[in-house]
């Protein structure tokens, strides 16, 4: 080949590549999720920080991982520490879901009735749907150990699968993310505060309408 005729390829080659576009680096602007699946043990989610660790892992991998997730999850007082309320955990808002809707555009609307919560809107960190009452798999139970309010629910013994280390017996407040139940009252349509689970392991979980999965907010 001849030199200049070589030259020439090369250069072209190096404006070719100069004008190839950049793998994107950019992060997800989502700021709310729910998990796309459980971590493995029932309710037992190594705490509060287990569970804050896998809210961070399943962004992470969908490139939304700059920022600071918390699983909205209250916890009892224990030797270890005072009672934690999931509304205090979570941030100021707004959040929005991985479709860019906002649900929510601070901690009071996201606790009261004009908060965007639905099936429709109730995204995995994949901008997946999650399915419900009606569908051949109920997967609507989330779990939270929180009140209407997102304050920790002291109506019964154990509300949190023990403060989310349990994955035998015990019990946890759940909500529905699909806001449909048995009936129309105002629990069977509560996000945050429908029900206690039957147990907190994975078949007990099951057996009323869940698969152990939690939501997500983005606290920054």
């Amino acid at each position: 080949m001849h030199p200049r005729l070589k030259l020439a390829l090369l250069a072209s080659a190096v404006v070719l590549g100069a004008c190839a576009p950049m793998a994107s680096t950019s992060q997800s602007p989502m700021s709310f999720f729910v998990t796309s699946a459980n971590p493995g043990k029932g309710a037992d989610l190594g705490g509060l920080a287990g569970a804050d660790a896998y809210c961070q892992r399943l962004a992470t991998a969908v490139n939304a991982g700059n920022k600071n997730w918390r699983a909205y999850l209250s916890t009892t007082a224990s030797g270890t520490g005072p009672a934690v309320n999931a509304r205090d955990r979570i941030g100021r808002g707004p959040w929005q879901n991985a479709k860019g809707m906002v649900v929510a555009s601070s901690v009071d609307d996201l606790h009261s009735a004009n908060n965007k919560l639905s099936k429709q809107s109730a995204l995995t960190e994949k901008g997946e749907g999650i399915s419900g009452r009606g569908d051949a798999v109920n997967m609507h139970d989330i779990l939270t150990g929180s009140t209407a309010d997102g304050r920790i629910d002291t109506s019964a013994p154990d509300t949190t699968c023990g403060n989310w280390t349990k994955s035998g017996e015990g019990s946890a407040i759940v909500g529905h993310h699909d806001r449909t139940g048995l009936d129309e009252s105002a629990p069977a349509k509560s996000w945050n505060a429908s029900h206690a689970s039957r147990g907190c392991g994975m078949d007990a979980l099951k057996g009323t309408g869940g698969a152990g999965l939690l939501y997500c907010f983005a606290a920054n």
